[in-house]
């Protein structure tokens, strides 16, 4: 059941980067980014008041805050920035780090000794993804791939963070408090990039904003973090491994994107580097986690 939950969750995760892709094409991505989490905030808010949940206590709000941080501002922002110019298909090679990103961040999270290995495998990937960045970018990074990798980092520690919590406080209700408690930042960012921008768009742009908003921001979270919290966050993080290949699936499927011989090999590669990770050994240390969790 947890490796199912996982999976729908990466399912839904998959389409978010070719319908941001679509979206950003005629929408302002500050807009796509940080409106989507705005648009959000009503029906996480009225889940919140209709099942009566109780207020989140003061150490949840600490760790909800790194929550928002990385999925609630961070990923769908930088995402969103870097798909102006990158293919949905180019960012999803990066974004195959997402699992050993979350990894890292779950065991460093945990107080666990990541042998050797795993730090060579992961590194393995990075050199991969910066190879292939470099390599399509005419021997350069773009703006671009700097900002999906912020993307990346910071989505895996909201990962990390909102799975560990998921186990107290259940999934669902830590991507609504998560929004809720971004509202007043992301309400009057959103606004402003809404009035500042030229909103007559197509109906596929705001097609791929609704799904971004609806599903990416916040149903999406449902199965994912309830996988992460019953199976465990560098586990059932790794079922990630499958969201780029469906990703560049749909980019070529939906929007037509060429998927080069360089993105297969490097999205083998990054896949490769992330299963070495899962074969090393990681020892437990004895002092306690950076954040306990009580009951």
């Amino acid at each position: 059941m947890p490796a199912f939950l996982g999976f729908l969750g990466v399912l839904a995760f998959s389409f978010t980067l070719p319908a941001t892709r679509v979206a950003v094409e005629e929408l302002d991505p500050t807009f796509v980014g940080i409106g989507r989490e705005a648009v959000a905030v009503l029906p996480a808010a009225l889940i919140l008041l209709f099942t009566r949940s109780p207020w989140p206590t003061r150490r949840q709000i600490a760790r909800l805050a790194l929550v928002v941080l990385g999925v609630t501002l961070g990923w769908p922002l930088f995402s969103a920035l870097a798909l102006q110019d990158l293919t949905s298909a180019h960012s999803a090679v990066i974004v195959g780090l997402l699992p050993a990103a979350t990894a890292v961040a779950a065991v460093l999270r945990a107080g666990e000794h990541p042998s050797r290995g795993f730090w060579l495998a992961t590194a393995a990937g990075l050199v991969a993804v910066l190879v292939f960045a470099g390599t399509q970018g005419a021997g350069s990074f773009s703006t671009g791939d700097f900002q999906i990798l912020a993307a990346v980092a910071l989505a895996a520690i909201g990962y990390a963070e909102g799975g560990t919590l998921a186990r107290e406080m259940s999934g669902w209700r830590v991507i609504c408090w998560a929004l809720v408690l971004a509202a007043p930042l992301t309400i009057p960012i959103g606004t402003v990039a809404a009035a500042s921008s030229d909103l007559n768009a197509s109906g596929d742009a705001w097609l791929g904003f609704a799904y971004v908003a609806a599903i990416s921001a916040l149903f999406g979270f449902f199965p994912w973090y309830a996988g992460l919290a019953r199976g465990g966050v560098a586990k059932i993080g790794q079922i990630q491994l499958v969201q780029p290949l469906l990703t560049l699936a749909w980019s070529a499927l939906l929007l037509s994107e060429h998927i080069s011989t360089a993105t297969i090999v490097a999205s083998i590669a990054v896949v490769a580097s992330v299963v070495a990770t899962q074969r090393t050994r990681v020892t437990r240390s004895s002092r306690p986690p950076l954040v306990t969790s009580r009951q």
